[in-house]
């Protein structure tokens, strides 16, 4: 049986935790380490947070569009890789990085994220996608993403 995949669309960064991020070209990922530039890099098991690009489509309103890095996203996917992923499964770039699921959702900010505060409402508690780094390599859009063999 083929494994999930997906494309990814966007590649986010930021300087301090608990903001936007904005989306870059290319970023560097480091094994144990998480993406250089990033404020969750380090040790730990949120290095890198990922979401699907149909999750960030439910939050559109007439008065809001979500753009690339508005949930503090590090990377957003097109595809189904990431339905169904559990915590321990594998995820891995072509030609890139390899991460190991490590949580799905978050505890909010105590006043919230910057998206919550402004809609009421944010998805990275019930659908952000949390790893850590295994191997390093570059990661940027356009690189398929697809769930490990053998998770």
């Amino acid at each position: 049986m083929d494994e999930p995949e997906g494309i990814i669309t966007a590649v986010c960064i930021s300087a301090c935790k608990g903001e936007r991020k904005h989306a870059v070209a290319q970023v560097q990922c480091r094994a144990e380490y998480g993406i250089e530039g990033d404020a969750h890099a380090g040790p730990g098991p949120r290095q890198v947070s990922f979401l699907a690009a149909a999750d960030i489509a439910t939050m559109r309103t007439d008065t809001f569009e979500p753009q690339a890095g508005d949930f503090a996203e590090n990377v957003i996917v097109d595809g189904p890789v990431l339905t169904g992923v559990r915590v321990g499964d594998g995820l891995e770039v072509v030609d890139g990085p390899c991460f190991e699921v490590t949580m799905i959702g978050k505890q909010c900010h105590d006043s919230g994220c910057a998206i919550r505060r402004a809609t009421g409402t944010c998805i990275m508690p019930t659908r952000g996608v949390f790893g850590r780094v295994v191997t390093g390599g570059s990661l940027r859009p356009g690189q398929l993403l697809r769930r490990a063999t053998g998770t």
